[in-house]
């Protein structure tokens, strides 16, 4: 496995570079969202309802979304190297996670768990959705089937490998100005996915293979009816 480092606090050039690529990767969606949005005030009503129109609707609302998820991602960067963001760690069920996973992931393709009953994962629920979902986004580029298998480590640790499409080449290190851009909106995906891993006291690595994502483990529960409450 490969350890991406802690790009986060690199200095000013570095900090630049990355803050250039933000611009960058903003800048281009909006300029496309504007850009629908002007041709779509300037036609007529009849034509707004065509063809045309449904198309300029279109393009707002994927570049929209596409800034969305940058803007997010980018100031959920910021908050985590600031360590301006309290965590609620609490134990999570692995099979709940697996559950919130194949609900998000419906548009993601092929996916496939294996997540065996009883591991309990110490965890702010909120940031590890966050972490998962931009592993699935990352491991099904280009329609990728996706495989995510869950694992109690060495008694201290859970370990989720997932596979996929293979990682690009310096997957887990903050883009800079001139790295490629993720026309889905993703590019900033990984980076934070590497913070929350650290925050949450684990560590995401990469290899050929796929993406290891180690969370402190929370020990184990038992199966419980529900209603009744889950072991501390």
């Amino acid at each position: 496995m490969s350890d991406p480092g802690d790009d986060s606090g690199g200095g000013a050039p570095k900090r630049g570079a990355f803050l250039g690529f933000v611009a960058h990767e903003v800048r281009n969606p909006l300029s496309t969202a504007l850009w629908s949005a002007e041709l779509l005030a300037r036609l007529t009503a009849e034509e707004r309802g065509g063809a045309r129109g449904e198309k300029l609707v279109g393009m707002c609302l994927r570049s929209i979304g596409r800034v969305r998820l940058l803007v997010e991602d980018h100031f959920l960067c910021e908050r985590l190297d600031a360590g301006g963001l309290a965590l609620k760690l609490e134990p999570v069920p692995a099979s709940e996670i697996a559950e919130a996973l194949r609900e998000r992931s419906r548009e993601a393709g092929e996916l496939t768990l294996d997540f065996p009953d009883g591991l309990l994962v110490k965890a702010d629920r909120l940031l590890l959705d966050r972490a998962m979902d931009a592993l699935v986004g990352a491991a099904s580029r280009d329609g990728a089937a996706v495989r995510i298998a869950a694992a109690a480590g060495d008694g201290a640790t859970v370990t989720f490998e997932v596979t996929g499409a293979p990682p690009l080449p310096d997957a887990l290190r903050d883009p800079v100005k001139g790295s490629p851009s993720d026309q889905r909106g993703r590019a900033l995906a990984l980076p934070v996915a590497r913070r929350v891993a650290a925050a949450l006291g684990g560590k995401l690595a990469a290899s050929p293979e796929g993406y290891t994502l180690s969370l402190p483990s929370a020990g184990e529960y038992a199966a419980r009816r529900p209603g009744t409450p889950a072991n501390p």
